[in-house]
């Protein structure tokens, strides 16, 4: 395993810490404040490690299109995981997006009119039976407990679902209009725009940095930002099969790194439901993968 390909496994156990240190941060610095913060370091790497590139240099379709899309999904999946009522429900917040790569391979048959084998649609229920086993008690499918968890929280449920929906979106969109351009640092750069602007018409109190919440933020936003850039390596010069394969177990370990950091034990059910996530993201785009080239653009869309 080169070095390329290693810093493509450093980007997915990156990612992978998101949904805790996510959660983490807007515990101790409030929703919008705690991801704005976030965002703006995240930035910062970017531009560090990826560049900014010329705003002309874009598609305006991608960079217009593309560009909102990104901003809704991140404030989406923020969101959804500061306004959780508990951290369990946080981590179900994480698993519910993780349902992009499935929507992502289904719009994408849908548009291009892809025939494809009758297993992807399997494939693809098992993914979403995954979300449902998850959230729907201890002792798998409870459709009483599936009503009622949601509806103690509609608005974080909403938020991560419609999330996952709209990267899906975003990743065709960059698919048919990027033209091999990377707006990864300015789609950041927006997001974190939009959140300081919420946080300074909210009613949110002042932040208050210490140095026993500073290193989440900075590992927060250096998870986000570095792992961009690691991820760019890795595509480049790494082992592209490899590393996309790898790339769908992220919503196991992000699950199994989320349940260390935020302390937090998940039941069997749970765990069940995050490994048919798994299966069928893994199974819907392995029916569906078309050979990889050499060198891939740097618009992956892995998140």
């Amino acid at each position: 395993m080169n070095q390329y390909t290693l810093a493509g496994c450093g980007a997915i156990v990156l990612w992978s810490s998101n949904v805790a240190l996510i959660r983490h941060v807007t515990e101790q610095l409030g929703p919008l404040g705690g991801a704005a913060a976030i965002y703006t370091l995240a930035s910062v790497f970017l531009i560090l490690f990826v560049g900014a590139p010329k705003l002309s240099d874009f598609p305006r379709r991608y960079l217009v299109g593309g560009g909102v899309l990104f901003v809704v999904y991140e404030l989406c999946l923020a969101l959804s995981l500061a306004w959780a009522n508990t951290r369990t429900q946080a981590i179900e917040m994480g698993v519910i997006n993780y349902l992009w790569p499935c929507l992502t391979v289904l719009l994408s048959v849908i548009l291009m009119r892809q025939k494809v084998s009758l297993w992807l649609y399997p494939a693809l229920t098992v993914a979403f039976m995954g979300v449902v086993w998850t959230v729907g008690g201890e002792n798998g499918v409870s459709w009483p407990h599936l009503v009622a968890n949601i509806q103690t929280n509609p608005l974080s449920y909403f938020l991560a679902f419609s999330g996952a929906i709209i990267w899906a979106i975003y990743c065709n969109i960059t698919k048919m209009h990027a033209q091999g351009k990377n707006g990864i640092t300015w789609f950041f750069c927006a997001t974190a725009a939009t959140l300081w602007v919420g946080y300074a018409f909210s009613d949110a109190p002042p932040l208050t940095l210490s140095w026993a919440n500073s290193p989440y933020v900075l590992f927060a936003g250096l998870a986000m930002g570095g792992g961009y850039g690691l991820w760019n390596m890795g595509i480049l010069k790494g082992n592209l099969v490899f590393l996309a394969t790898l790339s769908y177990f992220i919503p196991i370990l992000s699950t199994f790194l989320s349940a260390i950091l935020l302390s937090t034990p998940l039941t069997l059910a749970f765990w069940q439901g995050v490994v048919m996530v798994t299966l069928g993201s893994l199974a819907s785009w392995w029916l569906t993968r078309t050979p990889l080239p050499e060198k891939a653009p740097k618009t992956a869309s892995t998140h």
